[in-house]
């Protein structure tokens, strides 16, 4: 990727955050935390990585974020300095947990 796409990626991860943070009124998104943010070449879509504190809210922030995707993107258009917003796919992240799930292996073999 070039150095344009990372810094508009990064710049999306931070505008979200802050959006979900103050401006997203459904509780479901409360507590979400961007993690990343993917730009295609062309800037046509981004896949916006993120992950939840509770486990049990997964499949209602999968749901509240389908319902705010429109939402989000009109307030990134505001606030972004680029000609076309990309298309925004919200993917659950699940690297924290895997890092978790082996961080665990390592340490029950480390006490064998």
């Amino acid at each position: 990727m070039s150095i344009k796409i990372d810094r508009i990626g990064s710049q999306m991860t931070k505008e979200i955050s802050y959006i979900l943070a103050n401006e997203v009124k459904d509780q479901d998104l409360k507590f979400v935390t961007i993690t990343d943010c993917r730009v295609t070449n062309d800037l046509s879509y981004a896949k916006v990585y993120y992950t939840i504190l509770d486990e049990n809210k997964i499949e209602a922030s999968k749901k509240a974020f389908k319902d705010a995707k429109g939402f989000i993107r009109r307030e990134l258009t505001k606030r972004m300095d680029i000609r076309h917003t990309p298309e925004l796919e919200f993917i659950y992240d699940e690297s924290i947990e895997y890092g978790k799930k082996i961080e665990d292996m390592i340490k029950e073999l480390h006490e064998h």
